[in-house]
């Protein structure tokens, strides 16, 4: 992803987060679990940290070049999607099988902070 790309994907998952932060908080506080509550702000934690975090990617890419820090940004992409979406679901439905897929995420969302710490020592 470029710069530009970067930001617009990271403003947007920005404002899901802030939505489903909202819902978790105030839709949901009655109709789902303490347990999957805590699942879902587990959920919108990670998709925040990771949404600003493509924001500083983009912001870093000028200085640290282009490709690793645009793959960096794409797996914090994949990582928001597979981490966060499968707590989502989990949190809304219930089904235990879907955090088997979470810590794909999570090792999405390491591969993309160690490649931002490669462009930076490769500068």
């Amino acid at each position: 992803m470029n710069e530009r790309s970067l930001v617009i994907v990271g403003s947007l998952n920005m404002f899901f987060a802030v939505c489903c932060g909202a819902f978790g908080a105030h839709g949901l506080k009655k109709m789902i679990s303490e347990e999957m509550l805590a699942v879902w702000h587990t959920a919108v934690t990670y998709q925040v940290m990771h949404a600003l975090g493509m924001i500083a990617v983009a912001l870093l890419m000028p200085k640290f070049g282009g490709a690793a820090m645009g793959w960096a940004g794409n797996l914090m992409l994949a990582g928001i999607v597979i981490f966060s979406g499968s707590l989502y679901l989990l949190a809304l439905t219930g089904t235990r099988i879907l955090g088997a897929i979470t810590p794909i995420g999570g090792v999405a969302f390491l591969a993309a902070w160690l490649l931002v710490a490669w462009s930076a020592t490769r500068a």
